[in-house]
């Protein structure tokens, strides 16, 4: 009876070690493909930093395209001095308040219009002939309301915001299910609680769509301001060094707003993913 059974129980042992190595390989490939996208990311980073040194020092002239050893003793140097800090504060600051004011202005127009057929079509060619003009142009404009400072760079930041959630939610509230807004009605519902319960969260994925493309327009709009009339911010190093034909200046700060876009389009993510958690995958 023993001998019977050592074969039953041979394969068990090894159906049991197979499933063991399974779940392992299956562990490493999932390891393997995390891992494989930062690798080759941080390959491509550091390829591309060479090839810059290098051309920097053997093929063009440095006051071209400076070099990135350059560009870090520049930016240690601001560290060390707190130009970058107090600039960075100052940008910073232009570019929330402007996202904050333009994504709530613009969100909130975009949803009453959204809904609201007769307003849509009498503000329409007014806010189309307001978008149809550079936000450059606006600036001098700005500068004789606000004066030179952070108040116009907001100004510029929130105006350019404001358009790209404005037409996202506008979309997103007319896509809304008018089936599911009908049995909300047949319940009910107040506009206030329809607003609550079914636009707003039915146009989310859409808000966010525009709340993402707004971050880097916020920062490229308080930049614009401080390139054009500051004396303090990111835009107002660039502009300083270029006048003093700092190449490797005007690359640090442009490397600056390049980790500033990433961090806040991070954030943006991370409170879309948050706050939207209770959607289907599909969406």
């Amino acid at each position: 009876m023993s001998h019977e059974l050592t074969p039953q129980m041979d394969t068990l042992r090894d159906d049991g070690n197979k499933d063991v190595w399974d779940e392992k390989a299956l562990q490493d490939s999932f390891f393997k493909r995390k891992l494989k996208v930062p690798a080759l990311q941080l390959l491509l980073f550091l390829g591309s930093i060479a090839v810059w040194e290098i051309a920097g020092r053997t093929i063009v002239d440095p006051f071209f395209i400076s070099t990135p050893l350059a560009v870090a003793h520049t930016l240690t140097r601001w560290l060390s001095d707190g130009t970058l800090l107090g600039a960075l504060m100052f940008t910073l600051q232009a570019m929330i308040v402007g996202f904050f004011t333009g994504s709530i202005i613009g969100g909130a127009l975009g949803l009453v219009l959204g809904r609201s057929n007769l307003l849509a079509q009498v503000l329409d060619p007014f806010i189309l002939a307001i978008y149809s003009l550079p936000k450059v142009a606006l600036v001098p404009l700005f500068l004789l309301w606000f004066g030179i400072g952070m108040k116009t760079n907001t100004a510029v930041s929130a105006l350019t915001v404001f358009f790209l959630v404005f037409y996202n939610s506008y979309s997103g509230a007319r896509s809304v299910d008018r089936d599911l807004i009908d049995v909300v009605r047949l319940m009910g519902s107040r506009r206030h609680q329809l607003f609550r319960y079914v636009i707003i969260p039915s146009a989310a994925i859409w808000i966010f769509t525009g709340l993402r493309l707004a971050v880097p327009y916020a920062l490229i709009g308080a930049i614009v301001g401080e390139i054009v009339a500051s004396d303090r911010g990111i835009g107002h190093l660039i502009r300083h060094s270029a006048g003093y034909y700092d190449t490797a200046g005007v690359f640090a700060a442009l490397i600056v707003l390049m980790l500033i876009s990433l961090a806040l389009n991070y954030i943006v993510n991370l409170f879309e993913r948050t706050t939207t958690r209770w959607r289907p995958l599909s969406t």
